[in-house]
C-alpha cells in the first residue's frame, strides 16, 4: 500500500524513501509551533540543557492563545515565561 500525503510530506523531510505509523524519524522542519501551554514546557526543558538558543528563530512562532487574557497568576507566569524568551531571541509571538 501507498504512502499517506502525511507520510510523503515526513519521508520528503527526513530524506528517506518512505516512513511508517510508530517510526521515529528526524526531519528538516519548516515551522515549530508553540502556544502557552506547551512552550513553558520546552523552555524549562532548554534551560536544564543549557543551549544557548534555538535551531532557528525564524522558523518558531510562539502563540499565545489559551491564557489571554490571563485568568489566574499560573496561566500568567505561562505567559510571561513565553514573553521572556520571545524577547531574549526575537522570535515571532502572535497574541490571539
Amino acid at each position: 500500500m501507498g504512502m499517506t500525503m502525511t507520510q510523503k510530506i515526513l519521508a520528503a523531510h527526513a530524506g528517506l524513501p518512505s516512513v511508517s505509523a510508530g517510526q521515529l524519524i528526524e526531519a528538516d522542519l519548516d515551522l515549530v509551533l508553540g502556544n502557552d501551554i506547551t512552550s513553558p514546557v520546552a523552555i524549562h526543558e532548554m534551560d536544564k540543557m543549557k543551549v544557548d538558543g534555538v535551531f532557528d528563530k525564524d522558523k518558531i512562532a510562539l502563540v499565545l492563545d489559551h491564557f489571554v487574557p490571563n485568568k489566574d497568576i499560573k496561566s500568567a507566569q505561562h505567559c510571561k515565561c513565553v514573553r521572556e524568551l520571545h524577547a531574549g531571541m526575537i522570535l515571532q509571538i502572535i497574541l490571539m
